[in-house]
C-alpha cells in the first residue's frame, strides 16, 4: 500500500514564508508545498523559481503558489507567516492591532479548507497570535503552537559559540517564556562540548548573552532599515514541521498551551514540547530555580494579559 502524500500550507509569501517553504521543499519534508499570499503573481512566481532549483538541489517537492485558500485544501500542517514586519524601533507589541485582522482571516480561511491541519504561528507578536489562531479556528490546543523557542535557543547558542569561538553545534542551550522581553534563559541548562556554560564564562558575560539574544530580532531590524530576519525563523519553522511530519516526539521549545506544568496553566508559553504528527505530545518539565520559574510566571501572566487585551478587542 502506497504512503500517503504529505502537504504542507505555507501563508504568506514574504521573506519569510518563502523561505520557509523554499527549506519545506529542498528538505523533501513534504510532497507537496503550498505557498499562498493575497498578492497576485507573488506565489506564483515564488513558487516557480523555487521548483527550478530541483534538479540542482536535488529534491522532488512540488511548490506551488497561489491566491485561492482552495488549493491549501487537506495540509497537514499549516505554517503562517502573514502580517506585518517590524521597522526599527518597533516591539513585536507594536504589532498586535496590524496582524490580529490578518492572522484571524487566514485561520478561518485555513480551518474551513483544511480542519484536520496542524497549525504553527509564526507571525508577531508571537504568543498572542498563537492565543488568538487557537481561538479562531476552534481547534484542539494540541494542533495550534507558535515558533519562538526554536529560533530564541538557536540565536542564543550562536552568541555563545561566537564568544567561545566554538562551532555552533557544540553548543545546547534554551530559552523559554515569551518571545520578546520576557525570554527565560537558563544558564545551568546551557552546555559547550559537554561544559556546562556557567563553568566557562562570568555572570557578566552569561547577561551580555541573554540580553543580545533577547534583542536579536531588533538588531536585525535595525540593521536592514525595512524588514526583519528571516534566515533563521524560516530554519526554525522548518524544524518543527520536520518533527510533525516524521512523528519524531523531538522536544523542541515551542509556544504551546500549558495545562499545570511548571506551575502554569491556560495561557500559550514557551516550553520545551514533544512534537509529532498529533501536534504537541507532551511538555517537558525541566528542572529550574527559584528564579527562573519566577521569571516564567512572569512570562505567562504578560501573555495572559496581552491576550486578554486581545479578546476585549475582539468582542
Amino acid at each position: 500500500m502506497a504512503e500517503a502524500s504529505t502537504k504542507v500550507t505555507v501563508v504568506g509569501a514574504g521573506n519569510v514564508g518563502s523561505n520557509t517553504a523554499r527549506r519545506i521543499a529542498e528538505k523533501d519534508l513534504a510532497d507537496e508545498v503550498v505557498m499562498v499570499d493575497v498578492i497576485e503573481g507573488l506565489p506564483q512566481g515564488l513558487a516557480l523559481d523555487i521548483n527550478h532549483s530541483a534538479a540542482v538541489e536535488g529534491f522532488d517537492a512540488r511548490v506551488i503558489g497561489t491566491n485561492d485558500y482552495a488549493d491549501t485544501a487537506g495540509s497537514d500542517v499549516t505554517v503562517i507567516t502573514a502580517g506585518k514586519a517590524r521597522q526599527p524601533g518597533m516591539s513585536r507589541m507594536d504589532l498586535l492591532d496590524a496582524n490580529t485582522e490578518i492572522v484571524q482571516g487566514v485561520v478561518e480561511q485555513i480551518a474551513a479548507h483544511s480542519p484536520d491541519t496542524i497549525i504553527v504561528v509564526v507571525s508577531n507578536p508571537l504568543d498572542e497570535m498563537t492565543y488568538l489562531a487557537s481561538l479562531v479556528s476552534g481547534f484542539p490546543k494540541e494542533r495550534v503552537m507558535g515558533m519562538a523557542g526554536v529560533l530564541d535557543s538557536s540565536r542564543l547558542r550562536f552568541f555563545i559559540a561566537e564568544k567561545l569561538g566554538v562551532a555552533p553545534t557544540s553548543v545546547e542551550a534554551i530559552t523559554l517564556g515569551s518571545h520578546g522581553d520576557q525570554m527565560v534563559a537558563l544558564p545551568r541548562h546551557a552546555t559547550v562540548d559537554g561544559k556546562p556554560l556557567p563553568d566557562l564564562v562570568d555572570e557578566t558575560t552569561l547577561q551580555e548573552l541573554f540580553e543580545r539574544t533577547k534583542n536579536a530580532g531588533a538588531e536585525i531590524v535595525e540593521y536592514l532599515k525595512k524588514g526583519s530576519a528571516y534566515y533563521a525563523p524560516s530554519s526554525a519553522a522548518a524544524a518543527m514541521v520536520n518533527a510533525i511530519l516524521s512523528d519524531s516526539g523531538e522536544v523542541l521549545p515551542c509556544c504551546a498551551w500549558t495545562t499545570g506544568q511548571y506551575g502554569i496553566s491556560d495561557v500559550y508559553l514557551g516550553v520545551p514540547a514533544r512534537l509529532g504528527r498529533k501536534g504537541v505530545q507532551g511538555i517537558v518539565e525541566l528542572e529550574l530555580s527559584e528564579d527562573e520559574r519566577r521569571a516564567l510566571e512572569e512570562a505567562a501572566e504578560a501573555i495572559r494579559s496581552k491576550c486578554k487585551e486581545l479578546e476585549s478587542r475582539r468582542s
